[in-house]
């Protein structure tokens, strides 16, 4: 089988890792691609990800028989859709079930149509309602921006003041309409799906770190590191999310005409009710997929080509008996501003440890160095048999990188193991 995937950061050079692993890989390219997917995939240069006719040209032109979408913009803009329509198998939803990430607002009323779990929510196109409801309600609440926000579009106001701060900044920057949520107390997981219709296979579990700094302190990223499994999320409280959340709007999509298939990733929150739901996602999370590959025993093309081609039911996903922890290495600076360019040591030294895989996100080649070219750079992943032997690892094999001009967290996985000393 050829395969095309698409997308260039850290999240798709594990899967470009795993993918490679299968028998029934034939050709394999990937577009854009980085540095450390182009050792697995042919990269494929000068088709941006908007350009769908052209991407359908090369499909064509190569034979590809499978497209793997990694990100979600291109997912929410219809990217699936236009492959249907040339015939070209793809793994990932079609922008109308997209929408469960690409709007907030769909999945708040999708939610409450369907009596699934989730926060009380409100929705305003007007600033002054807004504020209004806002201290109406009292603090600490969530305001949260509708649209794709690369995980960032959320603020967890602490005070009235914040939160009236947070709406008029959403409206500045040209929203036309925000949500804003009660505050649910508990401890967050992410919960993994395979859907090809209202079929809901379970895809694993994680938790990550959304703080840019130690403490869980500074501001939100992408992600600074994720482990799996997630134990807080025990095999009954996933059973409940997977019943009373997932399946419900699986069962909704289709009934309203859009069924989703692909990967789908629920935010969730334990609270002493039960999971509901924080927020879907319709890719792969990042860094949390680069926790999950590892971890995962079958073949991943067969599982992805049989859920978009509607054969879910037909595969068991099989997983080690593993526990797997990445640290993401950023530029200084992130998520703000930040410079690129700067060499990246040590690299060979830090993949040579056992139990250790570094997936770059970031990079780019420049003459025989890699250098980085982002925010997040590196993730640096080390697998064990206990989640306290895969931190050794990973932190192990961080001290090799020589990277002077980039950072990372030292308490990845600090809810369950305590902090480093």
């Amino acid at each position: 089988m050829n395969v095309l995937l698409l997308g260039s950061g850290g999240r798709e050079h594990a899967l470009a890792w795993k993918l490679a692993q299968s028998p029934s890989m034939g050709q394999f390219y990937a577009a854009p691609g980085n540095p450390g997917i182009a050792e697995h995939a042919d990269l494929v240069e000068g088709i941006p990800l908007s350009a769908h006719d052209s991407l359908v040209t090369f499909c064509r032109d190569h034979g590809i028989d499978f497209v793997v979408v990694g990100p979600e913009a291109p997912l929410v803009a219809g990217l699936v859709d236009r492959l249907d329509a040339a015939g070209i198998p793809a793994f990932g939803p079609t922008a109308a079930a997209a929408r469960l990430e690409g709007s907030k607002l769909f999945t708040k009323e999708l939610c409450k149509a369907n009596r699934i779990p989730t926060a009380a929510f409100g929705r305003f196109s007007d600033v002054d309602a807004a504020c209004r409801y806002v201290k109406e309600q009292g603090a600490p609440i969530v305001v949260k921006a509708d649209g794709l926000m690369a995980g960032k579009g959320v603020v967890v106001a602490l005070t009235v003041e914040e939160a009236t701060d947070a709406v008029a900044q959403v409206f500045a920057a040209g929203g036309t309409e925000v949500l804003i949520e009660e505050f649910m107390e508990g401890e967050e997981a992410s919960l993994f799906a395979l859907v090809d219709g209202e079929t809901v296979v379970p895809f694993g579990s994680a938790q990550d770190h959304k703080r840019a700094y130690d403490g869980d302190l500074g501001p939100n990223t992408g992600g600074m590191g994720a482990y799996s499994p997630a134990p807080v999320l025990t095999p009954e409280l996933e059973a409940r999310a997977i019943a009373e959340i997932l399946v419900p709007t699986a069962k909704a999509m289709v009934a309203a005409g859009t069924p989703y298939r692909g990967v789908l990733y629920a935010g969730l929150m334990l609270t002493a009710e039960g999971p509901k739901l924080v927020e879907y996602n319709c890719r792969f999370g990042d860094p949390e997929c680069q926790v999950l590959m590892p971890r995962y025993a079958g073949d991943l093309l067969e599982v992805l080509y049989a859920t978009a081609t509607g054969r879910l039911a037909e595969v068991t996903p099989s997983w080690f008996p593993l526990s797997a922890m990445t640290v993401v290495y950023a530029s200084r600076g992130y998520p703000g501003p930040h410079q690129t360019g700067s060499v990246i040591g040590g690299l060979g030294e830090a993949r040579a440890d056992e139990g250790v895989l570094v997936f770059q996100a970031g990079t780019r080649l420049k003459g025989a160095n890699i250098v980085s070219n982002g925010g997040r750079v590196l993730n640096v992943t080390g697998s064990g048999r206990t989640l306290a032997e895969a931190r050794a690892r990973a932190y192990d094999a961080i001290a090799k990188i020589d990277w002077p001009e980039g950072f990372f967290r030292k308490d990845i996985g600090w809810r369950l193991l305590g902090r480093p000393s």
